[in-house]
């Protein structure tokens, strides 16, 4: 009897715990239901002024949410077309990117994409759109220049152009049509002839039968290896994510794992045939991939499938659901935490303890714990996927992101493509008119000061602040006088930093958007650095 009262009583306290637990839970919730009511109805009945009900309780309910984390949002009917764009990359529309440098000014084709309603119509890189269905440009920000052109797809958009060269004035009518941005938005074989790369920039339904396709011919024109570049890449669709991994790792191979709450669990396997378990593969990362880019890296790192190379990834271990919601709103929230094949979670920040001044924290290295891969090999959760072996980081000077950032790079190419009616095919095109552009940007304004020089400018702000400016003025006369470079100079001494960035622009504006990640291909060190690097081996 004594064991069996032993082993009761703690089963019996612990029912206890869990409705008491239940009880506390349901009784604040219901008591936080009922003061948010009470506030509003007496604000309604009595504020000084007309209630904005909207505006206050749509910021009542993003504050709620945002105390969470950053990706429980809610999303209310007038916005999903653009929230269902942001995780589709799809809309009904032209399939041109605009450009609009003056709010008093003309609407800029800066980039229309390859076989679009856009391109097909005859518009143009400068091309000039002076009234959108009739109504003038002028005055309108980009945005709602480019919600006016936005629209049902097989509905006609009637733009009045001024077309680049010729000068004239011509009406233009488009019909839309559905506008998907690809996720693989290049593949091809590089330079040494045997190793394919595929550029995959998202995780929408269907990239993973573009990825297979991609394989195909990148096999049917001789490679041998394969680099899939995932940096860059936010994630998107888990079931996308699990339809990589399957064409590389046997059917039934577990891919991630998702806990929600409580112990409830689901286990997602590969559930197709793979198209290649043999083939070396390399997947280049770094901090801005996350997600399900996580998901397929991490897999492939636990199976020993492929070499991870670059840097270590986001760490978003979070899985989101949408709800519908009255009114024809929608609520995307975080409902559980994935795990790879060998039980590590990349979550990198406990969002569910914060500091004291609010911040959320980031999980130490001391809290993570070791995980083996199939072979044997040492991984570790907590911090999103460290790669096998890192890749060299480059940074560019702040001379280069002032160009890019001010539209300099971009007014450049408009001009060069006014001026040229024709460059030669992408692998044969080399940007060779540097002093031209040179001049250019000297004439624009814009913030051309090194990252020394702005540190330097904080310093002596800093120093008279300080009062010591004046018994260093000798000092800081000669570090200024240093530091100091004419505009041109600094352009010219940058030169071949910043000549990429042209030749993509240009290669973009006469050959599409394929044209300009092949010239992007031809500069990217990190890309050169992992075609060296050796597959892990056992």
């Amino acid at each position: 009897m004594k064991i069996t009262r032993y082993l009761l009583a703690p089963a019996l306290a612990l029912l206890l715990t869990i409705q008491a637990g239940a009880q506390s839970k349901s009784f604040s919730f219901g008591k936080w239901v009922e003061i948010h009511n009470a506030i509003l109805s007496e604000l309604n009945l009595s504020y000084v002024d007309s209630l904005p009900v909207d505006r206050i309780e749509r910021a009542a309910v993003d504050a709620m949410l945002s105390s969470l984390d950053p990706y429980t949002v809610y999303v209310p009917a007038e916005e999903l077309e653009t929230f269902n764009m942001s995780i589709g990359k799809a809309y009904g529309g032209i399939g041109a990117i605009i450009y609009k440098p003056d709010k008093d000014g003309n609407v800029i084709i800066n980039e229309p994409y390859e076989g679009s309603p856009a391109s097909r119509s005859g518009l143009t890189c400068g091309d000039e759109i002076l009234t959108i269905d009739g109504v003038s440009t002028h005055g309108l920000t980009s945005s709602e220049c480019s919600e006016k052109m936005r629209g049902k797809p097989g509905t006609t958009v009637t733009f009045l152009v001024k077309k680049l060269r010729s000068g004239q004035t011509t009406e233009v009518k488009v019909t839309r049509e559905r506008i998907h941005l690809p996720d693989v938005e290049y593949a091809g074989i590089l330079d040494d002839g045997k190793t394919g790369y595929i550029l995959q920039t998202g995780f929408t339904e269907g990239v993973g039968e573009a990825i297979k396709q991609a394989y195909i011919a990148l096999k049917k024109q001789g490679m041998e290896t394969l680099i899939l570049d995932l940096r860059g890449n936010g994630g998107g669709l888990l079931g996308e994510a699990i339809n990589i991994v399957s064409l590389f790792v046997p059917r039934g191979s577990v891919v991630v794992t998702s806990r929600g709450h409580g112990t409830e669990e689901t286990v997602f396997k590969t559930t197709k045939d793979p198209i290649d378990t043999v083939i070396p593969i390399k997947v280049l990362v770094d901090s801005g991939s996350a997600s399900a880019s996580e998901i397929v890296s991490g897999a492939l790192q636990d199976y020993d499938r492929a070499t991870i190379l670059g840097h270590r990834t986001f760490g978003k271990g979070l899985v989101q659901s949408i709800r519908e919601l009255p009114y024809g709103g929608e609520l995307k929230l975080t409902t559980a935490k994935y795990y790879t094949p060998s039980g590590r979670c990349v979550q990198a920040i406990d969002y569910s303890s914060r500091n004291e001044d609010g911040s959320v924290r980031f999980i130490p290295d001391s809290l993570t714990h070791e995980f083996k891969t199939a072979h044997g090999r040492t991984v570790r959760d907590g911090g999103g996927v460290t790669p096998d072996d890192t890749l060299s980081a480059y940074k560019y000077s702040r001379l280069t992101y002032s160009l890019v950032m001010n539209g300099i790079v971009e007014d450049y190419t408009l001009k060069y493509v006014r001026e040229h009616p024709s460059i030669p095919a992408v692998d044969d095109f080399h940007f060779t008119e540097y002093d031209d552009f040179v001049e250019f940007a000297a004439g624009r304004e814009f913030d051309y000061r090194s990252s020394a020089k702005t540190y330097f400018d904080q310093m002596k702000k800093e120093l008279r602040e300080d009062g010591l400016a004046d018994e260093m003025s000798d000092e800081i006369a000669a570090l200024e006088k240093a530091l100091n470079m004419e505009k041109e100079a600094f352009l010219r001494l940058k030169k071949d930093e910043i000549i990429p960035f042209i030749e993509e622009e240009i290669a973009v504006r006469y050959y599409f958007q394929k044209a300009g990640i092949k010239v992007r291909i031809r500069y990217d060190r990190q890309l050169a650095e992992a075609m060296k690097k050796p597959f892990i081996t056992y």
